[in-house]
């Protein structure tokens, strides 16, 4: 089967599906194609969109989701501190430490006394996937 987008002679598009284009072309040679608005025989194929697929045995690319690329972004840019977060966190807010990106794990207990010091931070949780080009 084929859809074709389709106008009549008066601007209304609509859809068609015929058997392949030899089924459209003979179909619209006898008037067989009609406008469903107007009624009117006069139609022509309009430009379409269309997508193009790939064959089933070909593998799409590996294209980073989004969740991979912020998770890469994190690991790139953010040192990780591991269970030392809330301290670490702590020192940088009151300037007893350099100002930088961190990351590790943190206890509720932990979060609640950042949140009462005043210490901005973001909690994510863990983020997962599984890569393909991994072979374990």
């Amino acid at each position: 089967m084929i859809a074709y987008d389709l106008k009549c002679d008066k601007e209304h598009t609509f859809e068609g599906w015929f058997e392949n284009a030899q089924g459209y072309e003979q179909q619209k040679e006898r008037s067989l194609i009609s406008c469903p608005i107007c009624g009117s025989t006069a139609i022509n194929r309009a430009p379409s969109t269309f997508g193009i697929a790939r064959h089933r045995d070909q593998a799409p690319k590996n294209k980073p989701q989004p969740v991979q690329i912020i998770q890469q972004f994190i690991e790139d840019n953010f040192e990780d501190v591991g269970t030392d977060f809330a301290k670490e966190a702590l020192k940088i807010h009151y300037q007893a430490a350099e100002s930088r990106n961190i990351r590790g794990v943190s206890t509720e207990q932990e979060e609640e006394m950042l949140r009462q010091e005043g210490v901005s931070f973001f909690k994510m949780p863990v983020l997962s996937y599984s890569d393909p080009d991994d072979n374990n």
